[in-house]
């Protein structure tokens, strides 16, 4: 008797030593960002490596629109009382010249377009309706043109915002199947056999919602600055035929 319980004490103690052990290496498993990283598989590194690229592209948008938009609208800015002062003062040419030296505004852009095809025919006696519709035409497909600028680039911004996630839930997908394959290896072990490989497949999906929010945001406010450009250009049309009609009439 006194042997039985010997025996079930020295196996009760290696158990005890065996768990202590597992659980050792449980408490310093990796679970930091680099060190996650470092043990993905092929494929989700390479999911890792796309939603990079990806982030990568994203924000060299941003920041090439955000510049653009900028320097549109501080131009504009010094832009519309210059040639507004010039048209005033029926002085084609100095207005023409003021759009050439702010060809960074959507404005100026716009403006200069019309006034270019005017100015061809400011010299005739009588300005015709036909010198007029011209004009419009000339602005019509300057704030196409212009629009289109505008928008360069935006549509990537959305194909990103909208397949990042995807992206990555695809990377957390095959990672929790070689999770569970490697449980099935281990024969019956615990969670703590596909902790690690599990949190690592996890991080796929907060990887591409890292990608896809800024994407998101970044694109509906472009899009709203976008609109309230084309407003500008369309008013600034307007407001340019309106000074050829008043030209006309004047004659």
């Amino acid at each position: 008797m006194t042997l039985l319980f010997t025996k079930f004490g020295l196996l009760t103690m290696q158990a005890i030593i065996m768990f202590a052990a597992e659980g050792g290496k449980a408490e310093t498993e990796d679970f930091t960002l680099l060190g996650m990283i470092r043990k993905m598989g092929p494929t989700a590194l390479a999911v890792a490596i796309i939603l990079f690229l990806m982030s990568v592209y994203s924000i060299a948008i941003m920041v090439e629109r955000f510049l653009t938009y900028t320097q549109a609208k501080t131009q504009s800015r010094e832009f519309a009382p210059k040639v507004a002062q010039a048209l005033k003062n029926d002085r084609i040419e100095e207005a023409i010249n003021i759009a050439d030296q702010h060809r960074k505004s959507h404005l100026a852009v716009v403006v200069n377009a019309g006034l270019q095809e005017f100015r061809a025919h400011q010299n005739d006696p009588n300005i015709s309706g036909d010198v007029i519709e011209a004009s419009k035409r000339a602005l019509q497909r300057a704030v196409a043109v212009k629009m289109a600028e505008f928008k360069k680039g935006l549509s990537g911004l959305a194909t990103i915002g909208s397949t990042a996630p995807f992206v990555g839930l695809f990377g957390t997908v095959i990672g929790i199947i070689n999770a569970f394959q490697g449980m099935k290896e281990a024969e019956g072990a615990g969670i703590g056999a596909v902790a690690g490989g599990i949190s690592e497949a996890l991080i796929e999906t907060a990887f591409g919602l890292l990608v896809a929010v800024p994407a998101v945001w970044m694109f509906n406010y472009f899009t709203s600055k976008v609109e309230a450009y084309n407003v500008e250009m369309e008013n600034s049309s307007s407001e340019l035929i309106d000074y050829f009609l008043k030209r006309r009439g004047a004659r």
